[in-house]
């Protein structure tokens, strides 16, 4: 069974078990099916997020413990609701050895150890390479050795037996790991990693042991009806994908399984047994539909008047990707080339492939054709190197060839640290549109179509998870509105930005676009926020500054420009005016996005708090404390009849969830079908409309727009004769043509169901 909706709760030390189950009745009222609840396994020591588990056979006493866990589960029973958790099958945690016992193991008994078949390791160098001392030739010096263990400062290591005689830099160099300088670890390193992280080292799942290993307490869970539905952590490290999902199916016949797979504009997901996506693909569509696709040349100009910078979106990914490719996974890269010795320059022209290959990865068989695209290019930008691309072409293809295999898992941790965390943050033309699974070089999306995506949806994969925000999106769902609305301005845009820009100047001027763009998109702000928002956003970019080796001098010219906007009060009004015009067509759009996300094919996921107004940035600040005790009393007061005004409460976006959320939940019937509804008169272009089967959703496009027009005049919606009830304000309409004035006078969104 699918639940109807989900609501998303980052349960971890600072919202444990225990606090979740007290707002399970909360998330009932609200009308959601299933909590749907970050990991819950063992994490490391202090894990804001659990995605670094390192013990698979309990809930993490961290968070409660499997007594929290109980706990849990008897207040979402009497609450009548279901639970989905999220998996992580791809890595362990390995940064803290001795939390973790299966890699504890590994490093006292090496390649004999047990557990030694749980990691992806490559013995050929001999001693496993531990990237940690400090970046100083003598820093052996500071090993010691205590209660039969090496120690480095805090970190503890395990002594293989009969090896604990001698100084401690003796006893190190007998063991099956060897510490080594932490800077040698992109280059060097020996394990697989989760992307670029030496404190994630990859599983080996597709082993059937540490598949049952790894997985018997999930599926404990599942067998005596605690979890109903699991979403599988990034897929696309894993060996062989389909294989996974096959065996999973299998364990867990019933389950709801959806997988956090970032498909790009136009991929299909392949025919694996499960419902879908996590819901990325549906919020590029989402969000996209409220972006005005004429002013794209606008913000071209801009863009190129503030930076100068003439490189496309494509030769930027390019460069990033294989800049990844070749630096920051550089031992991936190697321990690919010693898979093809005869080939001298194979690691530039794998380098080459992964840089151009234009989706996450293949799944061999499927997918072949993104290889015979990324072989074209590569041609293309390196036609020195095309008889060497033909030769690792010819290999990759081949479903079976541990090159092609290794390669395919290669390209996904290219595309996420080169596009998802440095390009998007270099290319700021407009960021409303730089969104994990999304396209920024698309500017936005058509009416058409959006209704031939969601027509699409409700064929493919009637069962997907659709989004707005989850815990990896680079802005919460209400500043991507917001932003949005820039689009409609794009002359009121140049102007302002241009004079800030100048007023409180950056040496980076593409990342203070984004700064700029991102202050008005989630104003109010704190500064304490902004700055380290801007910080984060600076040392992703990597232009000016960066994590491996911060340049004080820029983000200290940085913190001035974020400062300015704080202690310059002409500067300071400027900006909260300029965000006070875009605010009320901002809200406009958010309760339509809302509106769309929650109302179209697939099934719709809440992220903890976006019921009201979520004007989040990237984690951390996505974590931050959820008030439910408001959001009750609002809750509260809506159901009783209170009718609220669109206002910076957020009690609007409220009533649209709620009453959406419950609607699907008690009656599931009017929303299996798709037909999109087109509406007659002055400004037909400014509705989006759809009929589910039974119900219909109606939103506004392009407020700005709409209301230079003077309104909506005598624009309608033509339905069957039937009465319908229009849900938030409880109005009936009877007939063949609604005036959409009169549907929208209340609430810049409609949902109509047939009586």
């Amino acid at each position: 069974m699918h639940p109807s909706s989900t609501y998303r709760v980052q349960v971890r030390p600072e919202f444990p078990l225990a606090a979740t189950a007290e707002i399970a009745d909360y998330l009932a009222d609200l009308g959601v099916s299933h909590l749907y609840s970050a990991p819950l396994l063992t994490a490391a020591p202090h894990s804001e997020h659990g995605y670094d588990v390192v013990d698979h056979s309990e809930v993490s006493p961290a968070i409660g413990g499997p007594e929290g866990l109980n706990a849990l589960n008897g207040a979402l029973k009497s609450a009548n609701l279901g639970l989905v958790v999220d998996i992580v099958p791809n890595h362990a945690g390995v940064g803290v050895a001795h939390t973790n016992p299966s890699w504890w193991d590994v490093l006292k008994n090496g390649q004999k150890s047990d557990s030694a078949r749980f990691y992806d390791i490559d013995w050929s160098r001999g001693r496993l390479l531990i990237p940690v001392l400090a970046d100083d030739p003598d820093a052996l010096d500071d090993l010691r050795i205590e209660d039969g263990e090496l120690r480095y400062f805090d970190k503890r290591y395990p002594i293989a037996d009969g090896t604990g005689e001698g100084s401690a830099r003796e006893v190190h160099d007998r063991q099956h790991y060897e510490l080594v300088n932490w800077t040698r670890g992109d280059s060097e390193i020996n394990y697989r990693r989760f992307f670029a992280i030496t404190d994630l080292a990859g599983l080996r799942v597709e082993d059937p042991e540490v598949f049952a290993a790894t997985h018997a307490e999930i599926l404990r869970w599942y067998n005596e009806g605690i979890v109903q539905g699991i979403r599988v952590d990034h897929p696309d490290g894993l060996r062989d994908p389909g294989e996974y999902f096959d065996r999973l199916r299998e364990a867990a016949p019933d389950a709801w399984i959806v997988v956090e797979k970032i498909l790009e504009p136009g991929e299909r997901l392949p025919a694996w047994p499960v419902a879908g996506t996590t819901g990325y693909d549906a919020m590029a569509e989402v969000n996209g539909v409220f972006v005005d696709t004429g002013t794209e040349t606008f913000f071209d100009t801009l863009d190129h008047h503030l930076t100068g910078v003439t490189t496309s979106w494509q030769d930027l990914v390019h460069d990033a990707k294989f800049h990844v490719a070749t630096k920051v996974l550089a031992a991936e890269l190697g321990r690919l080339a010693r898979l093809v010795p005869e080939i001298e320059a194979a690691p530039k022209a794998l380098a080459e492939l992964a840089a151009c290959f234009p989706v996450y990865r293949s799944y061999l068989p499927a997918g072949s054709r993104d290889l015979a695209i990324a072989r074209s290019e590569a041609g293309r930008r390196r036609p020195q190197l095309i008889t060497v691309l033909d030769q690792v072409t010819a290999r990759l293809r081949n479903p079976g060839d541990e090159l092609a295999i290794r390669f395919q898992q290669f390209t996904g941790a290219v595309m996420a640290k080169g596009v998802e965390d440095n390009a998007f943050y270099r290319w700021t033309r407009f960021v409303a549109r730089n969104e994990v699974g999304n396209d920024p070089a698309k500017f936005g999306v058509t009416s058409d179509d959006f209704h031939h995506y969601a027509g699409q949806r409700v064929l493919d994969w009637p069962f997907t998870m659709t989004s707005l925000a989850t815990h990896d999106t680079k802005r919460g769902e209400d500043v991507r509105a917001r932003l949005a609305v820039l689009s409609e301005v794009p002359g009121d845009w140049t102007e302002v930005v241009r004079r800030w820009t100048r007023f409180a100047p950056l040496p980076d001027p593409a990342l203070a676009h984004l700064i700029w763009q991102v202050a008005v998109g989630a104003w109010p702000i704190s500064r304490e926020r902004l700055q380290a928002y801007a910080q984060k956003a600076a040392r992703e970019a990597g232009t000016g500054t960066s994590w491996l080796s911060p340049d004080e001098g820029f983000e200290t010219a940085l913190r001035q420009m974020v400062d300015r906007i704080y202690d310059d009060p002409a500067l300071h009004r400027e900006i909260a005016d300029f965000a006070a015009s875009i605010t009320p067509p901002g809200w406009s759009n958010s309760l339509s996005q809302k509106l769309v996300q929650l109302a179209m094919p697939g099934v719709p996921d809440v992220y903890q708090g976006t019921e009201l107004w979520d004007y989040s940035l990237v984690d951390p600040d996505n974590r931050r404390p959820v008030d439910f005790g408001t959001r009750r009393e609002l809750l509260g007061r809506l159901d009783d009849g209170w009718l609220p005004p669109v206002d910076q409460t957020g009690a609007a976006k409220l009533l649209v969830t709620s009453r959406i959320l419950r609607l699907r939940r008690e009656r599931p019937e009017l929303f299996a079908g798709y037909r999109p509804v087109y509406a007659d008169g002055r400004v037909p272009e400014h509705v989006l409309a759809f009929d589910r089967g039974g119900v219909v959703a109606v939103a506004t496009r392009l407020p700005v727009g709409l209301s230079r027009h003077g309104g909506w005049g005598d624009t309608t919606l033509s339905l069957d004769g039937h009465s319908w009830t229009e849900v938030f304000t409880n109005t009936s309409y009877g007939g063949n043509r609604l005036t959409v004035a009169e549907l929208l006078h209340t609430y810049p969104v409609a949902l109509l169901v047939k009586e």
